[in-house]
């Protein structure tokens, strides 16, 4: 599956939770327009066919450290903390449910 598909189908699957908005479905534009919200705030979202998710920085660089993923960095030339990027070879489902559990909480 490609990963445009597989976006499509965890934002499926992850838009009947409470709080979730679908990517584009608030109006917004730029950064994070693409992206799956919760409350408000961005949890996932697919960039250069890599799913990206908010976690806690800690869980981040466990996450890292353990090969599972890389830094997020939007273009700025700093890793962001608190955002980890997979490839398909990951478990996008636990982890953008982990995400959600993370931005859902505030």
């Amino acid at each position: 599956m490609e990963p445009e598909e597989r976006f499509a189908a965890l934002v499926d699957e992850l838009a009947a939770e409470p709080g979730v908005i679908r990517p584009g479905a608030d109006g917004g534009r730029g950064f994070g327009s693409a992206a799956l919200k919760v409350n408000g705030s961005i949890f996932a979202m697919l960039t250069r066919e890599r799913l990206v998710v908010k976690l806690p920085a800690a869980r981040v660089a466990q996450l890292v450290a353990a090969g599972a993923g890389d830094p997020f960095d939007a273009g700025a030339g700093r890793p962001m903390r608190q955002w980890l990027t997979v490839g398909a070879e990951q478990d996008w489902q636990a982890l953008a449910r982990e995400a959600l559990t993370f931005a859902g909480r505030r």
